[in-house]
């Protein structure tokens, strides 16, 4: 755990998955007060939306559904319609990419913690098991850290607890936490099975943590 001074408050970016839950559980132990943020972006699968309702209740954390409705208008992608989840051959991105997504976000939910004097936004992304997407990546994290602090005239951290850990890594990270049967409650597949699919390359990122991490995957009970 880093140590962080007391006193302070954070804001999670929270979609209701298995990365975003982990983080949350992470800003609980960091910081004292804690509130989660999760957008409504005309995502494929709207149980996603469920799943962040139930994860805040059960921590208990003051949470906003927010609503983002531009991006349909914007790209066509598979995680907001029933387009084919494919590898596209020119970018070499796959198909659930959603351009410029992670980068709206945190500017909107810097615009939300701006208003709150909430200084900590946590984001549960990783650049180690990322589909390859841009603004999953350290550096993205790092320039948009500095963009909003300078367009806002307020010093943000950005944290990303995740961002150097494999699915493995972040299963163990959720046990350590104590958090893992939260990971119950969350959503990973693409296809929006429930049960999971498993056959999506989401769900098999995420057998594949738990695999290796030693450890039943909740959601599978």
């Amino acid at each position: 755990m880093i140590n962080i001074m007391k006193n302070n408050k954070a804001l999670v970016i929270l979609s209701g998955g298995q990365d975003s839950t982990t983080s949350l559980g992470w800003a609980l132990k960091n910081f004292d007060a804690v509130e989660a943020l999760t957008f409504d972006y005309g995502q494929r699968h709207r149980r996603e939306l469920d799943c962040a309702i139930k994860v805040a209740e059960l921590f208990k954390v003051k949470h906003r559904i927010v609503t983002i409705d531009s991006f349909s208008q914007l790209t066509s992608n598979a995680m907001m319609s029933e387009k084919l989840i494919e590898t596209n051959q020119e970018s070499g991105l796959p198909s659930t990419f959603v351009p410029g997504r992670n980068l709206i976000f945190v500017t909107f939910a810097a615009a939300y913690a701006y208003e709150r004097k909430i200084a900590n936004l946590v984001l549960g992304v990783s650049m180690v098991d990322y589909s390859g997407y841009p603004d999953c990546r350290e550096e993205t994290m790092k320039s948009l850290e500095k963009t909003i602090s300078l367009g806002m005239d307020f010093s943000f951290k950005l944290h990303t607890p995740l961002i150097h850990l494999d699915k493995k890594q972040t299963v163990l990270l959720a046990k350590e936490l104590g958090i893992l049967d939260t990971l119950k409650y969350t959503h990973t597949c693409y296809i929006g099975a429930n049960p999971p699919c498993g056959s999506c390359p989401a769900c098999i990122l995420r057998a594949k943590g738990f695999s290796g991490a030693g450890v039943k995957d909740p959601l599978l009970n």
